[in-house]
């Protein structure tokens, strides 16, 4: 027994000692393999980092960072030469007189209108009176249609931009940037369907800026041809209006609504924005939402403070909506001849471009309210500033009234 096992601690003993050797003659080629794997690495990785660097040289753009781009610093340039805002103001290429001129801006106020050339006569109209007040004019041109506009003697002091079946906000969206316009003291942002006989852009600002309105329209006629809702009415014996209390109808307007449509609104057919709120306003339009459905409701959130006081419908100066159909439509005036006309050639046709608008209009409105339930509850460090006003609106039972505030 002492034999056998002897033996066997012998034979375990010669058999360890052969994997350990076998172990310690593997170590130089497991080196030598790690060695080679560490220099791909390094080579691979030095060869990604060149990449990246000459992609950056040959693109910087698509480098940077939204928030980076947004911050408004730039690097390359001496701090004193960088001039950080832009204009509308036509320059002279040549004039005795120019380079005295240089940083003298007389027009201080904007007027943005997206026209056809079917509404020629009405804008011409409503561009005089603002051209005499020293506006500074820009058109959108939805139809393409410029060369028939040079026979007005305004024509050539206007700024023109052309882009096929594009909508007003579409426009406001890529050329009206807050840092471009932002040398003016108000944007109206008009529709071209708008009559201007009652009209006066000088009387319209001082009551603007006399009571402190951060966003405004002009009043509606009562006679206007369409009237969306009742706070944009005029009211005969009174300036301006900040409310309306409503008890007909589906939206019900009391003594205790204190939000949209019944205060601190403006419908998007005629509003009038200050410098401030114009920024913010800028902001709220959704890049691929055109028609702008709903915005209006939320135009109170860009009042600088409380829309019930800083949102206002100006009374004495006002205007009449002749509800023309413009994009996608006939450019008659709204009329019960005019929609059988329309009814009829929507038999013979397959597709109504009118209908369509609406559809596309309707879709985006549900997306809009989406987009801003959930930019609420995403964004943790923002505050409503009108909760009160909110749960107040849903409540029912209130006494009701039938007159301006």
């Amino acid at each position: 027994m002492r034999t056998v096992s002897s033996t066997d601690k012998r034979r375990n003993a010669s058999s360890e000692g052969g994997n350990i050797g076998f172990k310690m003659r593997q170590l130089p080629f497991m080196g030598v393999i790690f060695t080679v794997m560490m220099y791909i690495i390094y080579r691979t990785t030095n060869y990604q980092y060149y990449e990246t660097e000459m992609e950056t040289k040959l693109h910087p753009f698509e480098t940077v960072e939204d928030n980076e781009l947004l911050s408004g610093e730039v690097t390359g340039l001496p701090r004193d030469i960088m001039q950080p805002h832009s204009d509308l103001e036509l320059k002279p290429q040549w004039s005795r007189s120019s380079r005295s001129k240089v940083n003298v801006t007389t027009n201080k106020n904007l007027l943005a209108m997206p026209v056809g050339i079917k509404q020629k006569e009405n804008v011409d109209d409503v561009v005089r009176k603002f051209r005499a007040a020293n506006f500074t004019i820009i058109l959108f041109h939805y139809d393409g249609k410029v060369d028939g506009w040079w026979d007005i003697d305004w024509c050539d002091k206007a700024i023109h931009i052309v882009a096929h079946n594009q909508t007003k906000w579409w426009f406001a969206k890529r050329f009206l940037h807050p840092d471009i316009v932002s040398i003016y003291d108000y944007i109206f942002l008009w529709d071209e369907d708008l009559g201007v006989e009652h009209f006066n852009p000088r009387k319209y600002l001082e009551i603007v800026k006399s009571e402190g309105l951060e966003i405004s329209q002009p009043a509606l006629d009562p006679n206007s041809t369409e009237i969306h809702h009742r706070i944009t009415i005029r009211a005969r014996m009174k300036k301006f209006h900040r409310r309306v209390y409503e008890r007909r109808g589906k939206t019900k307007c009391s003594n205790i609504s204190e939000g949209p449509p019944c205060s601190g609104f403006v419908e998007g057919m005629a509003p009038v924005f200050s410098r401030a709120a114009w920024h913010c306003a800028w902001h709220l339009i959704q890049n691929d939402l055109v028609h702008g459905w709903g915005m209006d409701m939320k135009l109170g959130y860009c009042a600088q403070g409380d829309r019930t006081k800083n949102v206002g419908v100006i009374d004495s100066e006002y205007i009449v909506h002749k509800g023309i159909q413009t994009l996608g439509g006939t450019g008659e005036l709204s009329s019960r001849k005019s929609k059988k006309r329309r009814r009829a050639r929507t038999r013979t046709s397959s597709f109504d471009p009118r209908a369509e608008i609406r559809r596309q209009s309707t879709w985006e409105l549900k997306v809009f309210k989406e987009r801003w339930n959930q930019a609420v509850q995403r964004d943790k460090h923002w505050v409503d500033p009108f909760p009160r006003q909110q749960r107040r609106r849903n409540k029912r039972g209130s006494k009701e009234f039938d007159i301006y505030d």
